[in-house]
């Protein structure tokens, strides 16, 4: 008896157990898409109810007929009877609540009756509306029927399809391209207020300097190598990075700067692009970008910026919030970053995993990039028109977005690096502690000396030679015998050599790392190659496929152009008289340690901050677009440049109007005209100036030409990277098309070029007079 009790009620349980499930696993009608699926949930939970309120009937008969033998038997007798009398009195209770169950069961039964016939009605008819929707023809969205046939034959080729709802069904292919994408108009019976809500804005909150760096420690992660050296030279700076925003901070003077969300995804530190460079850390591979990364990041950290560290894809999709699937879908949200920073590697992974987003998100993208890329590869149709194509342009961005090691072209962002800086004790102890006849060479990797051994012979006749040539203990490097080798060095102890040596010396190779700034500033005097012919993407292997035609006139051209004697020697290396000439001279000149100013951790913040604060490439303002046929009442706006007091270039005009927001200032611009073989790079810089393209816009103009007194037998807009220019033999003038393709860099003997120019801070050619 008590066992059939037992058995009866634990079915009771697990039946409304099995019925809770059926209820809370489906929910009716919350999207067209869900419907069928959520009904026949439904239809299988009203069937659990009659089995439940059969079986509960069968329990209670079962007891009826125990509670009639119990009645029959004189089972009940004496002081024997009071156990078994007192555990029979709960059953009765418990047979009057399985009557209430059994009752309750059986209404909800009919009520679940009923909500099935409503909910199969309605059914039919979001099922009807699924399958009658029409493409709408609405001029506004010519590309909705394309995209809907595109979609008849494709939806299933991307998982991420169905995440988003789409079953295959006319009326699924039109809710994702008017809702998720937008191609279509927004179907009448839909209400998009419950589909898309839109998340509050949050009041922004203001930046402010950050004195602790352990928290960007911590975000920067642990697992890699380059991972931990990045960390090594964050606390190795640290003190050098605190002081120096300390003097920002006052030279702001409270300056109001909204706090960014910035997400910064190290692209070539990920799995899937290779990580090559997390195990040469420890093998003396190039560590120049590293050492790029490590600064970007303290510098923002330490402006007050709120970041985000990512060097995984599976990272970067999360943050992003990515749909699962192949990445042809848009984001599930809204981005929730301000900036991007990342290289060409997070770019492409990026644009591959967030589907139409890309597009409209790239404003927002600033991207490390260490050679530079050039306006005439950045721009797919003219790269691929022209001849311009390589593995890493093409991307159509504006092109200071691309942000470089060094200011090879004003074309791109000039981000840097930083080398460290001595104070007085320290510079007045490595000015007693030189030895004369002690150099070092460039190069962590034993193939940069072969071939060598001339300009070593000379060298060592003058000086003793070190190295930090990376070797195994089993295979030593193929070094000469007279060069003393301490194999690869930590950078404390690298920084240790180069303020003992006089001499830092280059072969050619690596080009443009950051070792030959930081012998520069540990008083050492830093001898490379000139490169006659220069190097460049057309004659030299390295520079093939990089999206730049830069000639490279020797291994460093920023420390031959920026910085230069005493400190930067020069030479040809094929005349060995020369080669010699210079050792001689060098071992007898003293010169105290030097760094640029854009090269500290001050100067960096300064630079990074005004990027921050003025560069927006989401809202630019449109550039002139080519006229159009006008009455003889139309008349052009007047020129807001003038000609300057010598004649000799145009400036703005002090009566033209100022827009405030815009920067660079206008006030800084000045118009030269290039010689036929010099770009506006070079012909900014001769006269102390710096090319600046977001000026080109003013420039082109016909009225320009005339102000310059330059004849134009007729005027052509066309896309090519060197316009605005003029023919001068042919006296035609030609005015930029694409302004994506406005361009410092570039020159052809058959055009004179028209050239946006600067003024520049001393010692931060990155940014004008009046540009903080």
């Amino acid at each position: 008896r008590i066992f059939v009790l037992g058995i009866g009620f634990f079915t009771l349980c697990f039946l409304m157990t099995s019925l809770g499930g059926q209820f809370s696993a489906k929910r009716l009608g919350d999207s067209p898409f869900t419907i069928r699926t959520e009904v026949m949930g439904a239809l299988e939970s009203r069937g659990v109810l009659r089995r439940m309120s059969d079986m509960l009937e069968m329990l209670m008969k079962r007891m009826d007929i125990l509670a009639r033998l119990e009645n029959s038997t004189d089972f009940h007798k004496g002081d024997e009877a009071r156990f078994p009398l007192d555990r029979f009195q709960p059953a009765a209770g418990l047979m009057e609540r399985i009557q209430a169950i059994a009752q309750n069961v059986s209404d909800i039964a009919i009520k679940v009756d009923q909500i099935l016939r409503n909910s199969l009605l309605n059914g039919k008819v979001v099922e009807g509306r699924r399958d009658q929707c029409e493409v709408p023809r609405d001029p506004k969205y010519p590309d909705c029927a394309g995209k809907v046939e595109w979609m008849r034959a494709r939806w299933t080729s991307d998982p991420c399809y169905a995440f988003f709802g789409v079953d295959g069904t006319e009326c699924s292919f039109l809710i994702y391209l008017s809702e998720v994408e937008w191609f279509c108009p927004p179907l009448p019976w839909r209400n998009r207020t419950a589909a898309l809500p839109s998340p509050p804005s949050l009041p922004r909150v203001q930046a402010a300097f950050q004195s602790d760096l352990a928290h960007l420690l911590e975000l920067i992660g642990t697992g890699k190598e380059s991972l931990s050296f990045m960390k090594k030279r964050i606390r190795h700076l640290a003190q050098q990075w605190l002081r120096a925003a300390r003097r920002l901070e006052q030279k702001l003077k409270g300056r109001q700067r909204d706090q960014k969300h910035i997400l910064i995804h190290i692209g070539f530190l990920t799995e899937e692009s290779g990580d090559v460079f997390s195990p040469r850390v420890l093998k003396g591979g190039p560590l120049g970008e590293m050492v790029q990364w490590a600064d970007i990041l303290a510098a923002l950290f330490l402006l007050g910026h709120s970041l985000r560290v990512t060097v995984s894809l599976k990272e970067l999709q999360s943050h992003l919030g990515v749909p699962p699937g192949r990445g042809n879908c848009p984001l599930t949200n809204p981005l929730p970053f301000d900036l991007i920073y990342t290289d060409y590697h997070g770019l492409q992974q990026m644009k591959q995993h967030m589907g139409l987003s890309f597009k409209k998100y790239r404003c927002r993208v600033r991207v490390i990039d260490t050679f530079g890329t050039e306006p005439a590869y950045n721009h797919e149709e003219y790269a691929t028109l022209r001849g311009y194509r390589t593995n890493w342009g093409y991307w159509n961005l504006q092109p200071t977005q691309f942000m470089t090691m060094f200011p090879h072209t004003p074309d791109n962002s000039f981000m840097g690096f930083v080398s460290e800086e001595l104070n007085k004790t320290e510079r007045q102890f490595i000015k007693s502690n030189k030895v004369s006849s002690m150099a070092v060479v460039y190069g962590k990797e034993a193939s940069i000396w072969k071939g060598k051994e001339k300009f070593l012979a000379i060298l060592n006749k003058y000086m003793e030679i070190h190295g930090t040539v990376y070797y195994e203990t089993q295979r030593p490097p193929e070094v000469p015998a007279f060069v003393k080798n301490h194999g690869l060095l930590p950078q404390h102890e690298f920084q240790q050599l180069l303020r003992k040596a006089k001499l830092f010396i280059g072969f050619g190779f690596p080009y443009e790392g950051p070792a030959p700034l930081e012998a520069i500033a540990n008083g050492c005097v830093f001898l490379q190659a000139r490169f006659n012919p220069p190097h460049s993407s057309l004659n030299h292997e390295f520079f093939r496929g990089k999206p730049t035609s830069r000639e490279v006139s020797s291994q460093h051209p920023y420390a031959e152009d920026f910085i230069g004697k005493p400190h930067v020697w020069t030479v040809d290396y094929n005349n060995s008289e020369e080669f010699e000439a210079a050792i001689k001279t060098i071992v007898r000149t003293q010169v105290d340690p030097y760094l640029p100013y854009e090269y500290t951790c001050e100067g960096m913040l300064e630079r990074i901050h005004a990027y921050i604060q003025h560069q927006d490439f989401c809202t630019t303002s449109s550039p002139p677009l080519p006229p159009k046929a006008k009455s003889p009442a139309m008349q052009s706006p007047p020129s807001p440049l003038a000609l300057s007091p010598n004649a000799t270039h145009l400036v703005w005009s002090p009566s033209a109007s100022r827009d405030p927001h815009a920067w660079p200032p206008v006030d800084s611009l000045q118009v030269w005209v290039s010689e036929t073989r010099h770009a506006c790079t070079e012909t900014c810089r001769r006269r102390g100036l710096v090319c600046e393209p977001t000026f080109f816009r003013f420039l082109n103009k016909k009225e320009v030409f005339l102000q310059l007194s330059i004849t134009c037998d007729s005027t052509e807009y066309e896309m090519n990277h060197l316009y605005p220019a003029v023919a001068e033999n042919v006296h035609e003038c030609y005015l930029q098309k694409e302004p994506l393709l406005f361009s410092c860099a570039g020159y052809n003997t058959k055009y004179r070029r028209l050239c946006p120019c600067r003024d520049y801070r001393k010692g931060q050619v990155a940014l004008c007079r009046d540009c903080l």
